[in-house]
């Protein structure tokens, strides 16, 4: 019987538009303005976790706009991300850990890509050391959605081999304990958008933007609303809501199915 949970990855042709990630991060000079005015936190500890073959250096703008807003951003501090492994496993519960006692707080996550699935998992283990976790198109619902070259998905494989199954599927989009934004581009190049976005649950929201896959760290929507979600008060959580008079794509689009 075919697994009709499977997800199709983009079509070859939205690979071409992954150069507009330049564009969105030279997008942040005209909207510094705009930037500024998000709102301001209440100073609890941020972790950003990179995509794959990503370090912390392709977080440093998103890190630096959230120290302006106030927060203790974190990079990961593990290198490139080369895969799940269980050093790496280690490594990042050792991370958040330190982090929560650091603080005396709970860590809000932020995961890019591969980034966001381990941020999931992370909250799904430790849930009362996470405030709440933010996805940046990140293909948790079907990992095998995305454009990646072959050589690396054989590397993948080869290091962490996993179940291609409905089973495995089944538990990386299954709803967190925690609040939960994922926020998602159907124009990505790399990772399909049908697998970057949330099921319906309770205290989970889905948020598409116009993006590329290797631009959505920088994007200065995605940046508003990340502030707009981290802003919220601990206990509080309440689903996104478009500023009045707004429209795509110039704010998130709610999905709502």
């Amino acid at each position: 019987m075919r697994d009709t949970s499977a997800i199709r990855p983009p079509a070859a042709g939205l690979l071409l538009l992954e150069g507009r990630a330049l564009l969105e991060l030279a997008a942040l000079l005209p909207a510094w303005p705009a930037l500024r005015r998000a709102p301001r936190g209440d100073g609890h500890p941020v972790l950003v976790l990179p995509g794959l073959m990503a370090s912390d250096f392709s977080t440093r703008a998103l890190r630096s706009f959230l120290r302006d807003k106030g927060y203790a951003a974190h990079g990961w501090k593990q290198g490139r991300n080369l895969g799940p492994s269980d050093a790496l496993i280690a490594a990042m519960v050792e991370r958040l850990t330190d982090l929560q006692r650091r603080h005396g707080r709970r860590v809000s996550l932020i995961g890019w890509s591969l980034g966001g699935i381990y941020a999931r998992e992370l909250s799904r283990a430790m849930p009362d050391l996470v405030r709440q976790v933010i996805t940046l198109a990140s293909p948790f619902r079907d990992v095998a959605a995305v454009n990646v070259p072959r050589r690396l998905q054989a590397r993948a494989r080869r290091d962490n081999p996993l179940p291609d199954d409905a089973a495995l599927r089944a538990h990386l989009r299954d709803p967190l304990p925690v609040p939960t934004t994922a926020i998602f581009s159907h124009s990505d190049g790399i990772a399909a958008g049908a697998s970057c976005r949330a099921d319906p649950a309770p205290r989970t929201e889905s948020l598409e933007v116009e993006s590329s896959h290797l631009g959505i760290g920088h994007h200065p929507v995605v940046l508003l609303t990340i502030a707009d979600r981290l802003a919220q008060a601990e206990g509080a959580w309440r689903p996104f809501v478009p500023p009045r008079g707004w429209r795509f794509p110039f704010v998130p689009r709610v999905v709502t199915d």
